[in-house]
């Protein structure tokens, strides 16, 4: 499994997961890998962060970390996939790893890291306005993370 977060300034980390992604594991992966992807983007302050309603990221000691963290969250609806804007990078990645045809795991963990730092501004910039989410106008574009 791949997480992963972008913004319209570009793509964040990518990493992949080796288990099965637990509450407290979400919340690490989140501490060590969140906050420096917004300053390699060089996020200003009022960045918002959205992630969808999987049960990880909805528990009350994700909501509560990512209070004490001062995080913005943007509300996502339930049910709602469809609006999910990562899946046009996700899309893009998986087009893009095959074409290169991986070989092995490593290969293809490798691969899945170059493809992701250069998917361009134009598939990014449609995923984080064609998503149908609003921006509040005093905040940034958000920082959309999922695995």
């Amino acid at each position: 499994m791949l997480w992963g977060c972008f913004s319209a300034k570009g793509p964040g980390r990518l990493i992949r997961v080796k288990e099965r992604m637990s509450g407290a594991m979400y919340r690490e992966i989140l501490s060590d890998n969140l906050l420096p992807s917004a300053r390699a983007l060089k996020m200003k302050r009022g960045w918002v962060f959205q992630h969808d309603n999987d049960p990880k990221h909805t528990a009350r000691a994700t909501k509560e970390w990512l209070r004490k963290k001062h995080f913005k969250v943007l509300e996502w609806p339930s049910q709602s996939p469809d609006l999910n804007p990562i899946e046009n990078l996700w899309r893009e990645l998986k087009v893009r790893v095959a074409q290169r045809q991986p070989q092995n795991i490593t290969a293809l963990e490798e691969i899945c890291m170059e493809e992701w730092a250069k998917i361009p501004a134009t598939v990014r910039a449609a995923s984080t306005g064609a998503s149908g989410v609003p921006i509040p106008s005093t905040a940034q574009a958000p920082i959309h993370c999922y695995q």
